[in-house]
C-alpha cells in the first residue's frame, strides 16, 4: 500500500490524525466483506475482503475519506457446510452493524458510506441502517448499480451464477490475479430450475449441490471482464457517493450517535 492510500486508512493512523481528518470534512468508509467463507476451489476465503478493500480504495483516491476496519463476519448461511466458513445469526450481524456504524457517526464524520460485498448482509445491513436512523449514512450494494448491471448482462456467458462464478471470478482475475488459481475451477452442475436454500457439498441429489463451492461457471472467467466490471463497479459506486454528499451538503449536522447508544434488539 503506497502512502497516500495508507494515510485513508483508520488503523495507520493515530487517534488525533483520525480527530483532525474528521474535523477537515472527511467522510467514513465502513467495508463489509468476508475473510472466511468458501469461494470454490479456485478462490481464497477473504475474497469478499479483497474486494471490499479494493473498491474503498478506489473511492478513498476521489474523495477526502477515512476507510474503517473490514468488517469480516456476517450473515452468510448459504456456505456454512463448507469447511472453514463462518456465518452469524442476522440478529447478532445487524447488532454489530448497528454498534459499529454508531461509533463511526458519533465522531462527527459528515457521511458514512457502508460498503457491502455480501447479498445476504443486504437486508441485515438495511435494518441497521433504518435502526440508526441518522440521514447521512448510504448503504453500497456493490452489485446494483446500472452500469454494472449492464455489463455483467452483456459480458456473462454462463446460465446461471452469484458466487465464485464467471463474474466474480473475472473481478478477482482483475484485482488480485495472484490469487486466482484457475486450474481449480470448477462450474456448479447445471441447473433445470434455481431453487433457495444453502449450498452443498454433500447432497448429490439438491438442486444446490456443488462440489467446489461455485454457483455458476468460473471457468469462463477472464482478466478482461473482470476490468470492465470493476470499472462499472466503480463508477456506480462514485457516482452515489457524489451524489449523496451534494445532498447532504444542505441537510443539518446529525446529534451525536454517542448520545443515544441504547437500542432495542431487533
Amino acid at each position: 500500500m503506497n502512502s497516500n492510500a495508507a494515510r485513508n486508512v483508520v488503523e495507520n493512523l493515530t487517534w488525533d490524525e483520525v480527530g483532525r481528518r474528521i474535523a477537515q470534512g472527511a467522510v467514513a468508509i465502513l467495508p463489509i466483506g468476508a475473510a472466511s467463507k468458501q469461494h470454490g476451489f479456485h478462490l481464497p476465503m477473504n475474497t469478499d475482503r479483497v474486494q471490499a478493500e479494493w473498491l474503498a480504495a478506489r473511492i478513498a483516491e476521489r474523495i477526502d475519506a477515512l476507510i474503517w476496519p473490514t468488517i469480516t463476519y456476517g450473515y452468510y448461511p448459504a456456505f456454512v457446510e463448507y469447511a472453514g466458513s463462518a456465518s452469524l445469526s442476522a440478529t447478532v450481524f445487524e447488532a454489530l452493524v448497528w454498534e459499529i456504524m454508531a461509533d463511526v457517526t458519533g465522531f462527527g464524520c459528515r457521511a458514512l458510506f457502508v460498503l457491502d460485498t455480501g447479498i445476504s448482509t443486504i437486508a441485515a445491513v438495511d435494518r441497521a441502517i433504518a435502526g440508526l436512523n441518522n440521514r447521512k449514512v448510504l448503504h453500497l450494494k456493490i452489485y446494483d448499480g446500472p452500469r454494472y448491471r449492464r455489463a455483467a448482462e452483456q459480458l456473462a456467458r454462463q446460465r446461471h451464477g452469484s458466487h465464485a462464478d464467471e463474474l466474480e471470478t473475472s473481478v478477482m482475475l482483475a484485482i488480485a490475479p495472484h490469487l486466482v488459481e484457475m486450474a481449480r475451477a470448477e462450474a456448479s452442475p447445471a441447473l433445470h430450475q434455481q431453487s433457495p436454500g444453502p449450498l452443498t457439498p454433500s447432497d448429490t441429489a439438491s438442486p444446490n449441490y456443488s462440489r467446489s463451492g461455485s454457483f455458476g461457471d468460473p471457468t469462463l472467467a477472464t482478466q478482461a471482464k473482470g476490468a470492465t466490471l470493476l470499472a462499472a463497479m466503480v463508477e456506480d459506486t462514485i457516482a452515489a457517493v457524489t451524489s449523496f454528499l451534494a445532498s447532504a451538503a444542505a441537510e443539518p449536522v446529525e446529534p451525536s450517535a454517542k448520545s443515544r447508544r441504547r437500542r432495542v434488539s431487533p
